[in-house]
């Protein structure tokens, strides 16, 4: 492998994830909060339901970062991102206006978000340039 792809690579996985591991350590240090958001959003378990963000976050993208196991990393993220955007920024059901934008901006980030970890998953099961 070439230096400057493995560092292209590792940089890439770096900033890919960086979004999933600053969340996940937020999380981590005031639990409260993120019980208190998940529990706000009508989830039945917040304590455990944050646990699981904050495993599947940190854990998911640690592993990406290290290139093990990607697909499989890159699938609880994937599926971590649907389901945040399906109960956290429904831009749909938001009322017109700067509300709504919010959403769908944050609905369009994410999009980007899951289109890149399918460029790591297959970046990573490809043969070396």
């Amino acid at each position: 492998m070439s230096i400057l792809f493995k560092r292209a690579t590792v940089s890439g996985s770096i900033l890919l994830t960086a979004a999933f591991w600053a969340n996940g350590v937020s999380k981590l240090l005031d639990f409260g909060a993120a019980k208190a958001e998940l529990r706000s959003r009508g989830l039945p378990s917040p304590a455990l339901e944050a646990a699981i963000v904050v495993a599947i976050q940190l854990g998911g993208s640690g592993l990406v970062i290290s290139g093990r196991a990607v697909w499989i990393d890159a699938s609880l993220l994937t599926s971590f991102t649907v389901l945040a955007l399906l109960v956290g920024h429904a831009s749909w059901t938001a009322p017109k206006g700067r509300e709504r934008t919010h959403h769908l901006n944050a609905l369009l980030s994410n999009l980007g978000l899951v289109d890149g970890l399918g460029l790591a998953v297959v970046s990573a099961e490809s043969p070396l340039p």
